[in-house]
């Protein structure tokens, strides 16, 4: 059990939404937040002081890549993650869960554990709850996910069921496990959008609070079901969630996304998609995902979006944007990171700023319809 400052605080509400605070070991993080995702241990193209300069407060890791490199011995013998990469601000890691369950035809499970093959060299790889337990204090995460079972969607209740049961007494063998000091241990909750076996396994995962269980997460959304349905899912399941325990959505999402799922309670996101489109020429507005690469850029002069005011924009024309990805020069890329990464912080910052000031459900009347409107059902949210 943990004493002293509690992990999550909240300091306002409206509704199920709250404005918290995360108190970890490597500095306090302001909530809703979103996290931006560095594998590997770096977000792909970004120096740690320019995600800092942009607002990042807490960054997602992932075991599964790093206990496959640069290792755990490797990150005990640096010290930890944080060292390792130049990054003093909170770290979140992933268990790898996902990872290793979407291999499916390379993995065989087992009540112990998993075995499967490395996608880098074909060697055997086996991860149990222990050694993702450890392999997380070696990196010296603020926050550790615990190992949890996650079935390929749609799967039947039995299914579903069977998860759930075998995720909650993988997660009691990590919690036995002595984890670095100050370290915060998140459990994770399943069940699909079946409400009845997602409630069964928040409660199960409650259940463990006293052991040692620092808050939660919402996993196996957003994997490909409808967002509607999704936000249905989160709709049922608000009234149950610890107001104690910080809520974290996992993989999530747009825009429009993150903005439902606040006002459905949750406190905590990542996604890829602000640096994997970032990448292919994809610019997150408020009007939608743009196209750089589109020809009818190819001689504006006013940036991207004139509403933004992160550096590319302040900068450099649609124009130049559209020439870098033609070229396929690398600078294109870390421009419109930067831009992607700016906006996901600046919409954060304003959720906090309209809980802060009382007006949260003017504030998300006033954006959801023109969020809906750029990435609803019939939006795209990639642009290739």
């Amino acid at each position: 059990m943990h004493t002293g400052t509690p992990v999550f605080q909240t300091l306002a509400t409206a509704g199920f939404a709250r404005r918290g605070r995360l108190t970890l070991a490597h500095g306090t993080v302001e909530t809703p937040v979103f996290m931006p995702v560095g594998t590997y241990g770096a977000v792909k193209g970004m120096d740690p002081l320019e995600l800092e300069a942009l607002g990042t407060q807490i960054l997602l890791g992932n075991t599964y890549h790093l206990h496959l490199r640069p290792g755990p011995e490797r990150m005990a013998a640096y010290g930890g993650l944080h060292k390792f990469m130049g990054w003093n601000r909170p770290i979140l890691t992933d268990s790898g869960g996902f990872q290793v369950f979407s291999l499916s035809g390379f993995r065989k499970m087992d009540e112990e554990g998993v075995t499967f093959r490395s996608q880098l060299d074909g060697a055997t790889v086996r991860l149990t709850p222990e050694i993702v337990a450890a392999t997380q204090a070696a990196i010296g995460s603020d926050i550790a996910m615990v190992l949890d079972e996650c079935p390929s969607l749609p799967a039947d209740a039995a299914t579903l069921h069977k998860a759930v049961e075998r995720s909650a007494r993988w997660a009691a063998r990590f919690l036995a496990v002595p984890r670095k000091e100050g370290q915060r241990v998140f459990g994770i909750v399943q069940g699909g959008t079946d409400v009845a076996i997602r409630r069964e396994s928040l409660a199960r995962t409650v259940e463990l609070v006293g052991r040692g269980m620092d808050g939660l997460a919402l996993g196996g959304l957003s994997v490909g079901e409808p967002h509607d349905e999704m936000i249905a899912t989160l709709e049922a399941l608000a009234p149950d969630l610890p107001q104690a325990l910080p809520h974290y959505l996992m993989g999530v999402g747009t825009p429009l996304d993150i903005l439902e799922s606040v006002r459905r309670g949750i406190d905590m996101f990542d996604c890829v998609l602000p640096t994997r489109n970032g990448r292919n020429g994809g610019f997150f507005t408020d009007r939608g995902l743009v196209n750089i690469r589109n020809a009818k850029f190819k001689d504006q002069q006013d940036p991207v979006d004139a509403n933004c005011a992160c550096s590319t924009c302040r900068r450099y024309s649609a124009a130049y944007l559209r020439h870098l990805f033609q070229i396929g020069e690398m600078l294109g890329c870390r421009l419109a990171t930067i831009h992607n990464l700016h906006y996901y912080h600046d919409l954060m910052a304003a959720v906090r700023r309209a809980l802060e000031a009382g007006r949260f459900e003017e504030f998300y009347q006033e954006k959801r319809p023109i969020l809906r409107a750029g990435y609803g059902p019939k939006s795209q949210t990639s642009p290739n």
